[in-house]
């Protein structure tokens, strides 16, 4: 037999289901050496008792003053901006003390460039956002507006300082709540002056600093000028980044308390005015204030979001590793439109192939033991579809843009027709065992024993042969298969063309590859 053909890319991949620059933006890697230990340790049977005195010492004035600021001021319902003596101690006194609690917490602060007034710039776009550490932007910035969770106020002590805030709440529990968010941002932007500049960090989840993920829409979407501003922790060892993956919030707590001292840099870069297009388009300003943002950082901007954080949980519940649910979830759905229940549903099926590999990897005789069959040209063609990089493995994310953009399509009342109508030899609408063991055996090499747990799955009813109803459900839920029978087609008819015109074969090859590229961009 001669060999299949090889698909040959001639058009480029579209950019958008590339990897992204940074695979995994939500891990904390710092590696902690002998002589780091030792020299913690040291530190910190010193300076951790007494950084903790000083700390509870601020903490005990501090009090006070937030409950005097916040008496008798609404929090809820018709809420004004604070004014006058309030608003004084909170920018003045209240700030002062945050930011020597900072400093009673080993913290040096550099700030660079300069903060305009709320009135040139409504709100400030901070990123990236990496630690609980960063709420010190707040204190720099004279302690403007915030979004906060309502459970957030119900913190002991913290509680009381973020009413002082008088933050924008968000509730989980409110279904029009991320509706109400957006309104009272831009009633607040759009005061003139009234109320103080919200400050927002748009990544809205931690991240490493390696990069910049898609920012959220929220601090765009009123089309006022925003400053953006940029955090950097230029220290030797990292005990301030809190990732999904890492180190806890406590052990970063005593890892920095017992630091000689912990550099941060608060830089207020020019502020970003929406031209008349991007007041109509939020994600498009959104998305030049982060390349903007990531030019003056040097890092890359990758469309990961808050989404990829649930899949890749999810993905550690499967017992794959993490990262494995890193797709860049919200640019994948939007291009290939898909729902999140679908993605989360192919997690599953990838886990299901790939739970005997640890390193969350699908190789060709893992895909051919999932689907029952031996390794045989026609999976090998379409094990290579899937395997967008060519390394001779498949991803989830490979996996999820293989099953969309090569499987699902292939399921189509036709081809599904067709497959049925090649296991229906003597045309009864019926597939019997024989029929469907004599097709598997000479075309694929399936075995008795793998041939009949498939006929099994496939014969709902137990009725002893295969309906168009019967395999046309089990091609839909096992999307693989209507693929995996189209192919075997494809090259059937590639072999016939070769025996029957084999002087034209040079010029058939051309016109095949012709055609497997234009196809494989309109794929994609």
């Amino acid at each position: 037999m001669p060999p299949p053909p090889q698909r040959v890319f001639a058009l480029p991949r579209q950019q958008s289901l590339l990897l992204p620059a940074v695979i995994n933006p939500f891990i904390q890697d710092t590696h902690l050496t002998k002589a780091a230990i030792i020299k913690c340790v040291l530190l910190g049977i010193i300076l951790v008792p007494i950084r903790a005195v000083l700390m509870s010492l601020v903490l005990m004035v501090t009090w006070p003053v937030a409950v005097l600021i916040t008496l008798n001021h609404p929090l809820k319902g018709a809420v004004e901006p604070m004014t006058g003596w309030r608003r004084v101690m909170c920018r003045r006194v209240l700030a002062a003390l945050g930011r020597t609690y900072y400093f009673c917490m080993g913290f040096r602060v550099v700030v660079k460039g300069k903060q305009v007034d709320s009135t040139v710039a409504p709100i400030l776009a901070v990123a990236p956002h990496s630690t609980f550490f960063d709420g010190i932007v707040c204190l720099v910035a004279g302690l403007p507006s915030t979004v906060s969770r309502v459970e957030n106020l119900a913190t002991p002590i913290f509680g009381r300082f973020v009413r002082c805030l008088q933050p924008v709440l968000v509730s989980r529990k409110d279904p029009d709540s991320r509706k109400n968010t957006i309104q009272e941002i831009e009633s607040r932007a759009k005061s003139k002056g009234r109320w103080p500049q919200v400050l927002i960090f748009p990544e809205g989840t931690c991240t490493n600093r390696s990069c910049l993920i898609t920012f959220k829409q929220g601090a765009f979407v009123p089309g006022v000028p925003v400053q953006p501003v940029i955090m950097r922790y230029p220290n030797k060892l990292d005990t301030v980044t809190w990732t999904w993956q890492g180190f806890g919030s406590k052990m970063l707590l005593l890892l920095t308390l017992s630091q000689l001292y912990t550099t941060v840099e608060i830089e207020f870069l020019p502020t970003q005015i929406p031209t008349e297009e991007e007041k109509k388009s939020p994600p498009l300003f959104a998305s030049r204030v982060r390349q903007t943002m990531a030019q003056t950082l040097a890092v890359p901007v990758t469309d990961h979001t808050y989404e990829d954080c649930r899949l890749m949980i999810s993905a550690g519940e499967l017992t794959l590793p993490m990262e494995a649910g890193l797709v860049e979830f919200t640019k994948i759905s939007r291009k290939l439109n898909l729902k999140w229940d679908n993605v989360k549903k192919d997690l599953e099926g990838f886990a299901a192939i790939a739970g005997s590999c640890k390193g969350g990897r699908i190789t060709i005789e893992e895909f051919a033991k999932f689907l029952k069959l031996p390794v045989n040209p026609a999976l090998e063609e379409l094990f290579a579809l899937f395997d967008r990089n060519g390394d001779g493995t498949i991803d989830f994310r490979e996996y999820v843009i293989g099953v969309t953009i090569l499987c699902r399509p292939a399921n189509t009342e036709d081809v599904l027709r067709m497959a049925f109508q090649l296991f229906d030899i003597d045309k009864d609408e019926k597939i019997t065992r024989e029929e469907f063991s004599a097709l598997l055996r000479s075309a694929l090499g399936v075995s008795n024993v793998n041939m009949a747990k498939l006929f099994k799955e496939i014969d709902a009813d137990h009725s002893g042969f295969i309906t168009f109803t019967e395999f046309h459900n089990f091609a839909m839920v096992h999307p693989e298969y209507a693929k995996l029978f189209s192919t075997y087609l494809e090259l059937q008819r590639y072999q016939a063309i070769q025996e029957a015109t084999p002087g034209d074969l040079e010029l058939t090859g051309s016109a095949e590859k012709q055609e497997e590229s234009t196809s494989d961009k309109k794929d994609d």
